[in-house]
């Protein structure tokens, strides 16, 4: 039989179904600009839900359950993290696959991005190199306080968004996606002070190891760390970033924390800016997607396979003490009282009584300020 072609290029994002309306807006705004790019989506479910109607299937091209990606023990794998790390755990699995099986390039978009412009640029580069990543910062900060907002919270999450990016699968690209792929296999946790930040954090040894194109362009992946430097202006029609590059795709991260409001009246004084124009429009958006309805749905890996929640230090103990190696049935079909006989009833106690932040797993379990970096 004859082997299916590849297709050129293929942009994916990874979600759980309270991402879907996001997706569901970057699939649109991408085939709007880009017709001719298939648009897929990893979802991070047991099953395809109900909520998936025939004609989000004209946005998006395909949707792949994460646990059909070809993992050993998808199960044990999953339990490990938290519904932010599980989503971005899988990136890197996502990629070798669709690079090994369906596209000659790919690229990574986050679902929280709206794309304005074509990716004429991005496909020329990517036909020139293998790996292409994005900063979060182009420009130096002045202020100390942007310092502080800025600069060091991309040195605690990375120096890349790994929001996009982009690679072709010649040798280099492939290399790229398999370390990638076994780095989050191994440690996709919100760990920052043990140097981890969920995918992110390790690409930034990235380019020590690989040849990858830095992408500067102020016009890609423009976002709210980048708002005390870039600046959107209305030139004859098109939207320049500082009046030199257009507005190819804006990251609206940390929406559903509130970071992105508090960010957007920090840096933009005018509430009548083009910034502020997008972001309302991107809310309408949202709500054209039914964000009130699917944006809080319960994701189906929070709970026991009896429908009990799980809570939250059995995953972090679960992990830590690598009882995924040592337990051979599915974690999911346990339960609370099974890991806290499990881990001891001396532990769990003192976590319930001190509370986490006096635990060694604090670290694992703290919120960061800046939930905006993601």
């Amino acid at each position: 039989m004859k082997k299916k072609q590849k297709e050129d290029i293929v942009v994916y994002t990874s979600i759980c179904m309270n991402y879907l309306p996001k997706a569901l807006v970057l699939g649109e705004s991408l085939k709007k600009h880009n017709p001719d790019i298939k648009f897929y989506v990893v979802l991070l479910e047991r099953s395809i839900p109900k909520e998936v109607t025939n004609d989000m299937y004209k946005i998006i091209d395909k949707i792949i359950l994460a646990k059909d990606l070809g993992y050993e023990d998808f199960d044990k794998f999953i339990f490990k993290h938290s519904i932010v790390e599980a989503s971005t755990s899988v990136k890197g699995q996502a990629l070798v696959y669709l690079l090994e099986n369906v596209a000659n390039k790919v690229m990574y978009i986050d679902p929280d991005i709206k794309v304005y412009n074509k990716f004429d640029k991005l496909k020329d580069l990517l036909n020139k190199h293998d790996i292409i990543l994005t900063p979060h910062l182009t420009i130096p900060e002045i202020k100390e306080q942007d310092i502080r907002n800025n600069e060091l919270c991309a040195l605690q999450h990375g120096v890349y968004n790994l929001g996009f990016v982009a690679v072709n699968g010649r040798d280099e690209g492939i290399k790229f996606a398999k370390w990638w792929r076994d780095r989050l296999h191994l440690y996709c946790y919100d760990d920052i002070p043990n140097g981890i930040f969920t995918d992110q954090r390790w690409v930034d040894l990235a380019p020590a190891y690989f040849d990858c194109y830095i992408l500067k362009d102020l016009g890609h992946n423009m976002a709210p760390w980048n708002l005390s430097t870039r600046k959107l202006y209305d030139v004859n029609g098109k939207l320049l970033v500082n009046k030199k590059d257009e507005l190819v795709f804006f990251h609206f991260s940390g929406f559903d924390s509130g970071a992105n409001l508090s960010v957007f009246s920090n840096y933009i004084a005018d509430k009548n800016a083009i910034e502020f124009s997008l972001r309302d429009e991107y809310v309408e958006d949202l709500n054209r997607m039914e964000q009130g309805l699917l944006g809080s749905y319960c994701w189906s890996y929070s709970l026991y396979e009896s429908g009990e929640k799980i809570d939250t230090y059995v995953r972090i103990l679960y992990r830590d003490r690598k009882f995924f190696n040592e337990i051979e049935e599915s974690p999911f079909s346990m339960s609370n009282e099974y890991f806290k006989n499990l881990f001891g009833v001396n532990e769990v106690t003192k976590v319930e009584k001190t509370g986490i932040k006096n635990t060694k797993i604090y670290n694992f379990l703290r919120k960061c300020k800046h939930k905006i970096f993601r």
